[in-house]
């Protein structure tokens, strides 16, 4: 039998998933994070972006997160997400209108706060959409 990992999703909304996993990959604030069973503890800081999980069979289950906490112990993976959801619940027409509002904002802000704030509203659209994206290429194999 493969070697598993626990893995469980939270966000201020709830848990989100809990189950086990062969491998899970997420985006962290340095890079791309993969984390197999018996990885050495650690903890850092997640930017928006696609949390995959991986089963004992290859099938991968996508989901969003806005950013947040990942706690890696050798037996269980905790990510503690400021908003997660499902990739295939995200919503592509409000991830775009959301897109285009931000980009709009950076265009005409000249305000330091402002700016900043049409940042992050660009970053996390841009990751909905990229979870959206990859979803339909993992379908489509």
């Amino acid at each position: 039998m493969a070697m598993q990992i626990h893995v469980d999703i939270v966000s201020a909304e709830g848990a989100i998933h809990s189950g086990s996993a062969a491998m899970i990959y997420a985006p962290g604030e340095m890079g791309e994070l993969g984390i197999a069973p018996r990885h050495a503890p650690l903890i850092t800081r997640l930017k928006p972006g696609d949390v995959r999980v991986e089963d004992e069979h290859g099938q991968m289950e996508h989901f969003y997160v806005s950013g947040g906490m990942l706690e890696v112990q050798p037996d269980v993976v905790t990510v503690l997400a400021d908003t997660a959801i499902r990739a295939d619940s995200i919503d592509e027409a409000k991830a775009l209108e959301a897109k285009r509002r931000a980009e709009d904002a950076l265009a005409g802000q000249t305000a330091e706060f402002e700016y900043a704030k049409a940042q992050a509203e660009l970053a996390e659209a841009i990751a909905q959409l990229r979870a959206i994206e990859k979803l339909r290429k993992m379908k489509a194999s």
